[in-house]
């Protein structure tokens, strides 16, 4: 394999007290656990091989505090954390290990309503196309990036930036 995206997972928005253990407990699996154990068992290899590209998908959530979005940030600032980690245990080997904190994104269908107010808040006022969040991914993954590592790259329509 020469690149893993984890790019799973689920969300869920709302009042923290609102929140079950088991749907914690889901994002926790979808989007933190399920990451950690497709790179524990696939960055050896391409750590033997002296070459591989892994791409977490995070978000502006993980960066930003957003109301509702305490369970759901704090996995996505895993996603991140672990992109930092990994580059320092796998990239000395020549694995390269970035994040890609999305902004808000059109790729759910019937999250558009929310997917346009979170859009609003960005320097852009505008939810991302999948298109647009695909293109830095393809960009990680290629040979273009060569000297990147360990970066969280926010493609968030500059959310993140003020």
């Amino acid at each position: 394999m020469d690149v893993l995206v984890n790019n799973a997972g689920t969300s869920w928005f709302g009042p923290t007290s609102e929140l079950d253990e088991a749907t914690f407990n889901d994002l926790f699996d979808g989007n933190v656990r399920a990451a950690y154990f497709l790179v524990a068992g696939i960055a050896p290899r391409m750590a033997e091989r002296s070459s591989g590209s892994i791409i977490n998908v995070a978000s502006m959530a993980g960066q930003i505090g957003l109301a509702g979005g305490a369970a759901y940030g704090a996995t996505k600032a895993a996603l991140s954390s672990m992109a930092r980690s990994w580059a320092a245990e796998f990239s000395p080997s020549g694995v390269r290990v970035n994040a890609v904190a999305a902004g808000p994104v059109y790729s759910t269908p019937g999250k558009s309503e929310s997917t346009d107010r979170l859009g609003k808040t960005t320097l852009l006022g505008r939810g991302a196309q999948v298109e647009e969040i695909a293109e830095v991914i393809a960009f990680l993954a290629s040979d273009k990036s060569s000297y990147i590592t360990g970066a969280t790259i926010a493609a968030d329509g500059g959310r993140t930036a003020v």
